[in-house]
């Protein structure tokens, strides 16, 4: 069964906020690394969620060992959010690292390359 886009939406949303919160609430964090919610994509039929997280410092060995320790934290997650966000199903959460700041950042700075080459001439 397929729900509305604007339902998924506002489920995607809402399941942003509760397991941003749960991350802070239950301290699941890696030291001086921030670990952050980006984005959260259900499926159409809202039993499935990918999680897109975002990592600040400590390069690609913190990545690594923040999807490590989400997957290790999945089940407490998982079940936290079933008891704050009330669904017919609690979907199984996926964690990913989101990719989108990272390239914004890579473009930004291709940008100021060719403005400062423009300015030289």
């Amino acid at each position: 069964m397929a729900f509305a886009p604007d339902r998924i939406a506002r489920v995607n949303e809402i399941l942003k906020r509760e397991i941003a919160e749960i991350l802070e609430k239950e301290n699941i964090t890696i030291p001086n690394v921030l670990i952050s919610i980006t984005k959260v994509q259900c499926s159409s039929c809202l039993k499935n969620a990918t999680v897109y997280v975002s990592v600040y410092g400590g390069g690609k060995e913190a990545e690594k060992n923040a999807l490590f320790l989400l997957e290790e934290k999945r089940a407490l997650i998982q079940k936290r959010v079933s008891k704050t966000v009330i669904l017919k199903y609690t979907p199984v959460l996926r964690f990913t690292i989101d990719r989108n700041l990272e390239e914004g950042d890579r473009v930004l700075n291709i940008l100021r390359e060719l403005e400062s080459g423009e300015e030289e001439r």
